[in-house]
């Protein structure tokens, strides 16, 4: 009997055990979270990755036991729940926008990047690139998440509405283009579809010009390098931070060409006085006078 007890009390535990399922597992499954990817309980724990959020969040020390699944001391009020659980969702989402730049959470979200989870480019010419979500702001609060292309290096909204109601703050501004970087898979894709001439618009198979009204704008956007030399320049200035020589000789071109524009307006206030006194001397030349009957003579 006793041993028949044991047996239904450890099948009961691992029945509890596999049903158990933590704060941060539920709330990536739920609706509309698919872009989230699940950060681990020991990022969250070292407190050098949570500087400066506690003074952004209100009831922080609550949310932050609630996100890891602790027992808070003293127990929350049911009033308070509903404001500690929204605190918790803005604070795991501020901690995702840093666990994505790790390793680790690269790793993740590449994951999700290559089964299609944030949808693909509508664009023609980028041939459905793989899209990448994105906030423009680092502040919780100001807007929603939108997706980065990496071919036509532009952002558009969600294809559905279900994800209108993420801050873009939960994914950040760098992310991308670290992402693009650590990849370099994805950059080769879309320096493939880059080749693609940008579309323009025509009537009766003539292209409109780019000074018409309705015809093509700011085309240099869409524009990549294309020979060694433009390669090896981008490469050279993408992410370089300029020395002493270069801040000097950027200096020098200025200083040069300011003296060669002031030389130049010089030259056109030499050309005008030149002008002018010629004029003045010719006058000075012709003496007009008056004869007796009226009648005007000109004296050289």
């Amino acid at each position: 009997m006793s041993a028949w007890k044991s047996g239904q009390q450890n099948v009961t535990e691992d029945v509890t055990s596999e049903e158990y399922e933590s704060w941060i597992s539920n709330y990536c499954t739920l609706f509309g979270h698919d872009y989230f990817v699940e950060v681990s309980q020991d990022f969250i724990e070292d407190d050098f990755n949570l500087t400066g959020l506690s003074s952004g969040i209100s009831h922080y020390r609550e949310a932050l036991d609630l996100i890891l699944d602790f027992e808070p001391e003293p127990p929350i009020s049911t009033a308070d729940l509903p404001l500690i659980e929204h605190s918790a969702e803005e604070l795991y989402g501020l901690i995702h926008a840093r666990f994505i730049l790790t390793k680790e959470g690269l790793n993740a979200m590449a994951v999700k990047y290559e089964n299609g989870h944030f949808g693909s480019c509508s664009r023609v010419n980028c041939d459905s690139m793989l899209l990448l979500p994105i906030g423009r702001y680092d502040q919780a609060g100001v807007e929603t998440v939108r997706l980065f292309c990496p071919c036509c290096c532009d952002i558009y909204f969600p294809s559905s509405s279900r994800y209108l109601n993420i801050d873009g703050a939960y994914f950040g501004t760098t992310f991308p283009g670290l992402f693009i970087n650590t990849f370099k898979e994805v950059e080769r894709q879309a320096a493939a579809r880059h080749q693609k001439e940008s579309f323009q618009l025509k009537i009766f198979g003539f292209k409109l010009s780019e000074l018409s009204k309705s015809g093509p704008r700011m085309k240099w956007l869409r524009q990549f390098p294309t020979t060694p030399e433009e390669i090896e320049e981008y490469n050279k200035c993408e992410y370089s931070v300029a020395t002493p020589q270069d801040v000097g000789k950027l200096k020098g071109s200025k200083e040069k060409r300011a003296e060669e524009k002031d030389k130049d307006k010089k030259d056109v206030v030499d050309e005008d006085v030149k002008s002018t006194d010629s004029k003045v001397k010719a006058d000075d030349d012709d003496v007009t006078m008056k004869s007796p009957d009226g009648s005007i003579m000109s004296v050289k």
